[in-house]
């Protein structure tokens, strides 16, 4: 995530920006039924571009000499689902490209598929799969927090693996050091991407019950699910 602008061999460039093209293609289409169907979900829509936009603009130092990110890409996947947040995870990588100089435009395929695609989808699938089985809501928001943002990185790791083989060891050689750079402060913050996304569901389970009752994320007729907070906390 926020691979710099022009990091990455062209080919490689155009390449994940083929591949992220139809997931934001359809992301745009899902958020444009959503907000003329739904208007009042404007607001929690912005919400959750929102949290996305704060926290991967923070830039963390790691002890290996990299930098690491939140996501916070799992709020906005539990609550409009992945295809929504595809966008409002283009919109932010492309805002912070242009003002803040953290990923850049040639990156911004490769950027927005680990990110605004892969992260959420795998945070929403296990989520998903956890609340099938019936663990308690605040538990299985935190992993799919979890999920979403260490997901990220592994899918960032694979990408610069490809670009940049070992000389020696090639692609999987690669691929263990860039992993490892990256898991040093990543697992930690992944942690406590997870409890802070936990700490913001809550607040909406008390201010929004209406809205996440209609999103799916609460069930109509069963009793709130807060207290599992202190599982996870």
């Amino acid at each position: 995530m926020h691979i710099a602008e022009g990091f990455l061999p062209p080919a490689h460039a155009v390449a994940w920006s083929v591949a992220a093209a139809p997931f934001v293609v359809h992301g745009v289409r899902s958020l444009t039924r959503e907000v003329k169907e739904h208007p009042e979900s404007t607001l929690l829509l912005g919400a959750s571009g929102a949290f996305t936009f704060v926290l991967s603009a923070l830039k963390l130092p790691s002890v290996t000499g990299s930098c690491s990110h939140p996501t916070g890409t799992g709020l906005g996947a539990i609550l409009f689902r992945p295809p929504i947040m595809a966008v409002l995870g283009t919109i932010t990588l492309l805002f912070q490209a242009l003002l803040l100089a953290h990923g850049g435009l040639t990156t911004l395929g490769a950027n927005v598929f680990s990110m605004a695609i892969v992260g959420p989808w795998a945070g929403y699938v296990l989520y998903r799969l956890l609340r099938r089985c019936e663990v308690p809501l605040m538990v299985a928001v935190f992993f799919g927090a979890f999920v979403a943002d260490l997901s990220t990185y592994c899918v960032t790791s694979m990408q610069l693996a490809l670009a940049f083989p070992d000389p020696s060891s090639g692609y999987l050689g690669a691929l263990g050091k860039f992993g490892s750079i990256f898991a040093v402060t990543q697992v930690p913050l992944a942690v406590s991407e997870g409890l802070l996304t936990v700490l913001v569901m809550r607040l909406l389970v008390q201010s929004s019950k209406g809205e996440l009752t209609r999103l799916g994320v609460l069930v109509a007729g069963k009793r709130t699910e807060t207290t599992t907070t202190e599982a996870v906390a």
